[in-house]
């Protein structure tokens, strides 16, 4: 039986981060965001995949090197919101958390 496939759509957000001096580095990052996330974006055993606590609705990690990808499932969607360096994803957290909190 063929595992049904997700439709990975990049946030106007995420397109933007990975069109930035890093475009060349963040390439393999897109290739996994297109091979894990299209079949199976939610974690299982030890993976470059983790739900992140404190988020509703869920929050999803994917880990490639230095970067990471940021995304939601939404129905048969992937949301991927935010591509960042490693360096700079507790800050970008941190501001998403706070513009959520004020809806």
């Amino acid at each position: 039986m063929r595992e049904k496939r997700l439709k990975v759509i990049f946030s106007p957000a995420a397109a933007r981060d990975i069109e930035g001096p890093e475009t060349a580095a963040a390439i393999p990052l897109v290739k996994d965001v297109q091979s894990y996330l299209e079949v199976r974006p939610i974690p299982i055993g030890k993976s470059r995949i983790k739900k992140l606590a404190g988020f509703h609705p869920p929050l999803f990690r994917l880990r490639r090197g230095d970067f990471r990808a940021y995304y939601r499932i939404c129905g048969d969607e992937v949301v991927i919101l935010a591509v960042t360096l490693r360096k700079d994803s507790d800050k970008r957290l941190k501001r998403s958390a706070e513009e959520h909190r004020k809806y």
